[in-house]
Formats: C-alpha cells, sequence, structure tokens
C-alpha cells in the first residue's frame, strides 16, 4: 500500500503478492514501469488530487457525475497501466471510496458497483468502504471504530449480485474482517436459497 516505486520494490522483494497505489499510479512516474518489471498485480485506485487536496475535488458535474467521471478517469489509469506493461488481467480498479467523493458520490459508487464494473470492462474491482468518513455522515458515529455495521451494509451493497451484473465488487478491504466475512457468507447462503 503505497504510491511510491522504491517502497512497492521493497515490499515485493520482502514478500508481498500485490501492489495498492492510491494514487492510480499517478504520483510516482516510475510506478506502473516498476510494477511492469516486477510482473504482479496492481490495484489502481481512483483519487483526484493527493491526500492533501482531494477533498477540495469532488466536483464531478451534472454531465459528467461521480459513476461516468470515475469510470472514465480508471480507465485512463488502466490504459496508462497496460501502456507502462502491466496486462489487464494483473489489474485490480478501486474507485476510491472516501477519496475525492463527497458523502452523496460515495453513496452512488456503492450502489452503482455493477455498473461501474460492467462499463470497466469487467475487469476485477475492491470497494474499500470500511469505517469512511460518509458512513459516520450518515448515521452520526463519529468515531471510525465503531461504524463497523456501517461497513457491514456499504459492502453487501457492493457485492450485490443482480442478474445482468454478476460479481459487483470481487475484493472488500475492511477492518473487521471476522464481521464483513461472517456478513458475506450469510447473503450469499440466502441469495443461493431455494425458495420452497
Amino acid at each position: 500500500d503505497t504510491r511510491n516505486a522504491r517502497v512497492a520494490q521493497a515490499a515485493i522483494e520482502a514478500g508481498a503478492d500485490i501492489v495498492n497505489d492510491v494514487s492510480g499510479g499517478t504520483h510516482d512516474p516510475e510506478m506502473l514501469p516498476s510494477v511492469a518489471l516486477m510482473g504482479v498485480p496492481m490495484i489502481l485506485m481512483h483519487m483526484r488530487g493527493n491526500p492533501k487536496t482531494m477533498q477540495a475535488l469532488t466536483n464531478y458535474t451534472k454531465n459528467d457525475g461521480v459513476l461516468s467521471g470515475v469510470m472514465r478517469e480508471l480507465m485512463a489509469r488502466s490504459k496508462a497501466a497496460e501502456a507502462a506493461g502491466i496486462p489487464r488481467w494483473l489489474q485490480v480498479l478501486d474507485p476510491g471510496i472516501g477519496f475525492a467523493k463527497d458523502v452523496d458520490g460515495n453513496l452512488s459508487l456503492i450502489k452503482g458497483a455493477g455498473v461501474i464494473r460492467a462499463n470497466c470492462g469487467n475487469m476485477p474491482f475492491l470497494f474499500g468502504p470500511s469505517r469512511k468518513g460518509f458512513i459516520g455522515k450518515v448515521t452520526g458515529e463519529t468515531d471510525p471504530a465503531e461504524r463497523d455495521f456501517g461497513t457491514i451494509a456499504a459492502c453487501l451493497v457492493s457485492i450485490e449480485n443482480k442478474e445482468e451484473i454478476r460479481d459487483a465488487c470481487n475484493i472488500l478491504r475492511v477492518h473487521n474482517v471476522k464481521a464483513v466475512k461472517q456478513a458475506v457468507l450469510t447473503y450469499e447462503a440466502i441469495q443461493k436459497a431455494k425458495m420452497e
């Protein structure tokens, strides 16, 4: 989990299996070529600006809403990664929940998980809503450690399977793994249950 190519390389050499760059490879110009040389999977996250400026960059327009803006910008990063030598089958896309999005933008991205994935070539997707600020704003919970119930709801919506869009989200990044795993296993069992 780094924006720095040297750190990513050291982590892979130390045994890490995947590089997660919250800048989608924009922070360090050596990141994409470095990951390509290492031949490991890479998570390309959507974020505008940097961690200090991102929350001032939530201005998605009416004609280019958060869904279309994130899809377009993620696909541009995917194409840049592919041009640097990272094949699409080694890429995982992340819409960047909480990064350069306001509350409504985060909610739209989670609700539209299947639409995003379908419009991004059905590439693998990671969602990381865990304990994020938007959950606090929706629920009034100020302590991030107490936002696990809201996290579970966001996770279940992001993996929701509809007939036309299967497995909208492939990877969930969470703090309370046990709670989310139980919720997902129960959700999947209910989805597969026969109505007798």
